[in-house]
């Protein structure tokens, strides 16, 4: 075979793996794939609807009040959200998904790389009473604006990454694990790092700053498997002040004999991420 024909096949058929997926979504009306999203979604357990859907250019979707849902209720919710294959890694081989998604004040991003799984995200300003599955899974109510950053890396055991949360001006109200409540309180900062590696994650410090109460969750995270299913052998230390413990006397009346010493808690937390309990 000439070099010159080679050369040619090697050209279109790069040209090809490059431009099908545009060729794909824009000859596909946007409710057709607007429906292959539902299906999706409806066969993992969540219901997925928007206010509008449609193509964008290049290579990308966009839709407005968006919302995902299970059978407990909202779950995610998004004022706007645009999706879109991001061209330069196509240059290259990679195939990069990209998702922009904004709630209220505060925006959300990430990449996804399908082949590897690998994926990088951050949310800045986004109000914790903004994000439902945190009262949805819970029960509980939520106060905050939250910086989120993170990445993972690999499939299964071999997975890597890490996650790093940080809220300010935080309440928290009616919490509890499993049938324990926890008391209501308002912290000047909620800080944690999460990392994983090997199929094990632990969660290395999640503190809770307040003026009269102090906690903090630490403790291993299993993440080979569904996140929702995730084992959990995490170690809430708590720590009143006297004003916090007056207030709220039955709340830790009920945690009594989780006490330690004198204003010091150590509260055994299993179950799973989504639905923990105090062993």
């Amino acid at each position: 075979m000439k070099r010159r024909t080679l050369l040619h096949i090697t050209a279109a058929a790069v040209a090809y793996i490059l431009f099908f997926p545009f060729l794909t979504i824009m000859f596909i009306p946007a409710g057709e794939i607007e429906g292959v999203v539902v299906r999706g979604l409806k066969r993992e357990g969540y219901d997925f609807r928007t206010d509008g859907f449609r193509k964008s250019f290049p290579l990308g979707l966009e839709a407005r009040g968006v919302t995902v849902s299970d059978r407990r209720g909202p779950l995610l919710k998004f004022d706007e959200v645009d999706v879109r294959l991001k061209l330069l890694p196509l240059f290259v081989g990679k195939v990069v998904v990209g998702f922009h998604g904004v709630v209220g004040d505060g925006e959300v991003q990430a990449d996804f790389e399908p082949r590897t799984e690998a994926v990088a995200f951050r949310a800045e300003k986004v109000r914790l009473e903004d994000v439902p599955i945190l009262m949805t899974a819970t029960g509980a109510n939520f106060k905050g604006e939250m910086f989120l950053e993170g990445s993972f890396r690999g499939k299964g055991d071999e997975r890597r990454g890490q996650v790093k949360l940080d809220v300010k001006q935080a309440e928290l109200s009616a919490v509890k694990i499993g049938e324990f409540p926890l008391p209501d309180a308002a912290y000047r900062n909620i800080r944690g790092m999460f990392r994983a590696e090997g199929g094990k994650g632990t969660l290395e410090s999640l503190a809770f700053q307040g003026d009269g109460i102090y906690m903090r969750l630490k403790g291993d995270i299993q993440v080979s498997g569904p996140a929702g299913q995730a084992p959990l052998d995490l170690i809430l230390e708590l720590m009143p002040k006297p004003d916090i413990f007056e207030k709220q006397k039955l709340v830790f009346l009920l945690l009594a004999r989780y006490q330690t010493t004198p204003g010091v808690y150590r509260i055994p937390v299993g179950g799973t991420l989504l639905k923990p309990s105090i062993q």
